[in-house]
């Protein structure tokens, strides 16, 4: 009998913002509780670990939904990432080897502070960048170095196809 797998996941039509603040209420009293009894640190790792795996599954799942996995496909999800005005974006370049833009308003960093919780949004949302973009399509790479929600003036967003037989370094700990 098969494992129980979940139907496939529909809800970005409710727009990311949405569904990161939907995610927040209920996990943020959780990682509380679960902090007091067994140490804030360790539970933040292991939900760090899960939103990583999370966002790898997401990515590939994505990668399916668009019928494709380059640079322009993953480019053309940008409408559920900004719906409701989530997030303000100066694109500098979009074709099929460089997608780089500047995030200059973060709402999702807004609506973390907003909640009380804006540590905990860099391991909710931020953090699965990264994966994300290696689930969609392992041979593409995102360099940023600041954001907003760490109190950077933006994101700098910088996606690229990676040079045939170049190897990723390792993300995670073995």
């Amino acid at each position: 009998m098969p494992e129980n797998i979940p139907p496939p996941d529909t809800l970005n039509h409710i727009g990311v913002l949405k569904r990161r603040e939907i995610e927040a209420r209920i996990l943020a009293p959780i990682v509380q509780a679960l902090g007091e009894r067994f140490g804030r640190e360790e539970v933040i790792g292991i939900v760090r670990e899960a939103v990583v795996r999370i966002a790898r599954e997401q990515g590939a799942a994505l990668a399916a939904a668009q019928g494709g996995s380059t640079l322009e496909a993953f480019a053309a999800t940008r409408p559920a990432w900004i719906k409701d005005d989530a997030l303000q974006m100066e694109i500098l370049e979009e074709g099929q080897e460089r997608y780089s833009f500047n995030v200059t308003r973060c709402r999702y960093a807004e609506m973390y502070r907003a909640l009380g919780i804006p540590e905990l949004g860099a391991v909710l949302s931020c953090n699965r960048d990264e994966s994300l973009i290696e689930g969609f399509n392992p041979e593409i790479r995102l360099t940023r170095t600041q954001t907003l929600m760490q109190g950077a003036t933006h994101c700098d967003f910088r996606y690229r196809k990676a040079a045939a037989g170049s190897e990723k370094p390792p993300t995670e700990k073995p």
